[in-house]
């Protein structure tokens, strides 16, 4: 064995070779050995890490390799610099791509969905350090995995019904799961939260402060190839407890929870709404406000999403999703949205219908049908 002096050596030798590379490679999404751990760090930190169908590809493909070598005992994901983990996925692209009729529309979908059911069914420990910006895509890459590390720089968001989509990455599946309606709350309104926030709603495992983050990857890069669960449970652990940052701080939405279990309880988006409308309080006003500006559509589509989705394991759910994200491409919201929002940024989108009163049941209906056999979702 090792002398514990050669050990941190070699462990901070890995850290300045990561360090390095971090810096001057210019790929888009970087693996590394460290000891008996596999670091995954995408590294697009100007574009918030966003993610593309050629990253996808390439952390699918490694992570097989991973699960399948001996002597590799995790695998830790994070993102280069200090304000995104993953801001999502590049939307833009699979939009522009639909639009011309390009595969990329059908193949980044269906192979960042194939990626999320990877890392839930991942066969050996997989922590992400969701330390900053993580929506959208960057949820998929975390919340399925067996540990989450939440930072104060966190913030977490499902903001697709603002775009003319829905929280897909197996949105369908999490949120629902959620204590009360709080899943449909941040699905419906694409509320944000930060911080502490993250793990008290359950979406982070643990939580640790920024200034601890060099010391959590030294630890967990450090275990042994058989640690396992209970080696990196004990290191999140041990971390976690040591961070007093916010520990005075109430839960954002506690003032809300007991009118969230209340208005958000309605089976349709139009009992929801007149849920806030009846309620006369200011805080239900100012999330009528905000889901009037969403694609009604979305509204629908999301809201049936999450009912179903609470009995739908994570590959049911996702085979549904891929469902909609084809539909949403065949549609007309989902490219308004991203031309509003993301592209011409007027932020003022012409929905298509414009009243969730004139979205049918039978488009909704159209939305969760199944696609041509061929075309379906296989996990």
């Amino acid at each position: 064995m090792l002398p514990r002096s050669l050990i941190r050596l070699r462990v901070v030798i890995s850290h300045l070779r990561m360090a390095q590379m971090s810096t001057k490679s210019g790929e888009e999404i970087l693996f590394q050995t460290v000891n008996n751990t596999g670091v995954i760090t995408l590294n697009r930190p100007k574009a918030l890490n966003a993610l593309n169908l050629s990253m996808v590809r390439k952390m699918y493909a490694q992570m097989l390799r991973w699960e399948e070598d001996p002597s590799i005992g995790l695998v830790l994901i994070k993102g280069e610099g200090e304000k995104s983990f993953c801001a999502g996925g590049d939307i833009r692209a699979v939009t522009e791509a639909g639009r011309k009729g390009d595969q990329l529309a059908q193949d980044f979908f269906r192979e960042e969905y194939i990626l999320n059911h990877k890392i839930g069914v991942y066969k050996k420990p997989y922590v992400a350090l969701i330390d900053g910006i993580t929506m959208g895509g960057g949820v998929g890459l975390s919340v399925h995995g067996m540990f989450r590390v939440a930072t104060e720089r966190t913030m977490f968001a499902m903001p697709e019904t603002g775009i003319g989509l829905f929280p897909d990455v197996g949105g369908g599946h999490f949120l629902p799961r959620l204590d009360g309606k709080l899943g449909i709350f941040l699905a419906l309104t694409g509320f944000r939260l930060k911080g502490r926030d993250v793990k008290h709603i359950g979406i982070a495992t643990h939580f640790i402060d920024s200034m601890q983050i060099n010391e959590l990857e030294k630890q967990l890069t450090s275990l042994r190839s058989d640690a396992g669960v209970d080696g990196v449970a004990a290191v999140l652990s041990r971390l976690n407890s040591e961070s007093t940052l916010d520990t005075d701080k109430d839960f954002v939405l506690k003032p809300h929870l007991e009118k969230i279990n209340k208005l958000f309880a309605g089976q349709t988006m139009e009992k929801i709404f007149d849920n806030l409308q009846n309620d006369k309080s200011e805080w239900a006003k100012k999330q009528l406000d905000i889901l009037k500006k969403m694609s009604p559509t979305s509204l629908k589509i999301t809201l049936r999403l999450l009912l179903e989705g609470k009995t739908r394991s994570l590959a049911e759910d996702l085979t549904v999703e891929y469902r909609l994200s084809q539909r949403c491409l065949e549609d007309r919201d989902f490219y308004e949205g991203v031309r509003a929002v993301l592209i011409d940024k007027d932020n003022n989108p012409q929905w298509n219908p414009a009243s969730i009163k004139d979205v049918s049941n039978s488009k909704v209906d159209w939305f969760f049908s199944p696609l041509d056999p061929k075309k379906e979702l296989v996990l």
